[in-house]
C-alpha cells in the first residue's frame, strides 16, 4: 500500500489519466443504458436469434452490407431509416436487432425506433466487429 500512495505522489498525472478514463468508461455505459436501452453482447444476440427470430438490421452503408453482414439481416442505412420506419415497425411487438461496425450509430437507430413505437430494440454492444472478434459468421448473399 505504501509503495502505491508513492506511485500516486511520484506520478499525479498518470493517476488523474486513470482516474479520468475510469470516470468516462462509467460515464458511456451509464449513457448507453439509459438512452438505447440493453446492449446485447454477440453471445446474447446469438441466443436471441436463436429462441425469439428478432428482425436483424444493419444500419451500414450498403457497401459495407455488401463485404459481409449477419445471416438473415436487413441492410437499412441509419440515412434511409426515417423514410422505412413505417415498414419496419409493422409488427411492434417483434424485437430487433440493430448494428452497425462499432455499436455507436446502432444505438442512434435504436433510440428512433424507439420512438417510432417499437417495444424491444436492442443495439449489439461493439457491433459487426464485436460479431467478427467473436469469430461469429457472417454471409455475403
Amino acid at each position: 500500500m505504501d509503495q502505491f500512495i508513492e506511485f500516486v505522489g511520484n506520478h499525479p498525472v498518470l493517476f488523474a489519466a486513470l482516474g479520468a478514463l475510469i470516470v468516462l468508461f462509467v460515464v458511456n455505459e451509464v449513457h448507453g443504458s439509459m438512452t438505447g436501452g440493453k446492449r446485447l453482447t454477440p453471445g446474447e444476440a446469438v441466443r436471441m436469434i436463436n429462441d425469439r427470430d428478432p428482425l436483424i438490421l444493419d444500419v451500414r452503408s450498403g457497401a459495407d452490407f455488401k463485404k459481409g453482414h449477419l445471416l438473415g439481416a436487413q441492410s437499412l442505412p441509419l440515412a434511409k431509416l426515417d423514410a422505412e420506419t413505417a415498414r419496419v415497425t409493422k409488427n411492434k411487438s417483434r424485437p430487433v436487432i440493430v448494428y452497425c461496425a462499432l455499436g455507436n450509430t446502432s444505438l442512434t437507430a435504436a433510440q428512433k425506433l424507439q420512438k417510432a413505437g417499437m417495444e424491444e430494440v436492442y443495439p449489439l454492444r461493439g457491433g459487426i466487429n464485436a460479431w467478427l472478434g467473436a469469430s461469429l459468421p457472417v454471409t455475403t448473399r
